[in-house]
């Protein structure tokens, strides 16, 4: 079984390059970063992407971004009709260094990780308009299914764990709280769609000690706020 657990993202960083160093003869490791896109209500949240791409490298790594040459789902944007590329859009996070998310293996890398944002429920899946009955991206299902074959570290921030509740089944993981009583959970809702695939959804507060499943080597985190 595949157990995604929680913690925050400036401690969780690090603790992925241990397990991936670990794992790794080589010194320096590598990390994919899977965008998509930039701008939290169309694609990518770029705080998440940022903190993630900052602490990686303080952590001695190399991180390597990829996203999938797709057009956007939509383009939050005032200009009607406007279409966007989720490549052409990551690039902006990455400065231009990113590459197709076709060309991602988990051979060529030590770890993957998933920034939060819209993008990742609209276009690396459509799961914010057809919820549990949603399709993953076909590069995304690959590099996911690749990653936990191969034992390799998978780290995904926010929304993004509802991919691994899709691709494998049984996940655990955490999506916050289900209770929206106190309106800081807007998308409590998500839990049980999770749930009625399969996933065991365990809620935790934002702020929680550090877990980490070794055997499986895949993280869920949250930003510590």
């Amino acid at each position: 079984m595949l157990n995604l657990l929680t913690f925050g993202v400036p401690k969780a960083v690090p603790r992925i390059m241990a397990v991936a160093q670990s794992s790794s003869s080589s010194s320096g490791s590598k990390v994919a970063i899977v965008l998509s896109g930039s701008g939290v209500f169309d694609g990518t949240e770029v705080h998440e992407a940022s903190a993630i791409l900052v602490h990686l490298t303080r952590a001695g790594a190399e991180p390597v971004c990829y996203a999938p040459d797709i057009p956007q789902m939509h383009v939050g944007s005032p200009v009607e009709g406007e279409s966007r590329n989720v490549l052409a859009e990551s690039a902006r996070i990455a400065r231009g260094a990113i590459k197709p998310l076709a060309e991602l293996k988990a051979s060529s890398v030590d770890a993957v990780i998933f920034p939060g944002g819209f993008g990742a429920a609209k276009n690396l899946s459509d799961w914010a308009v057809r919820g549990k009955d949603c399709t993953v991206l076909p590069d995304v299902e690959r590099v996911l299914k690749d990653f936990h074959a191969s034992k390799k570290p998978i780290g995904l921030c926010c929304i993004s764990p509802v991919l691994a509740a899709k691709v494998l089944p049984g996940t655990t993981l955490t999506l916050g709280q289900n209770d929206n009583k106190s309106g800081k959970w807007p998308y409590a809702e998500t839990i049980e769609g999770a749930s009625s695939l399969g996933a065991i959804v365990v809620p935790k507060k934002r702020r929680v000690k550090h877990q980490l499943d070794y055997g499986n080597m895949a993280i869920a985190m949250i930003i510590v706020t």
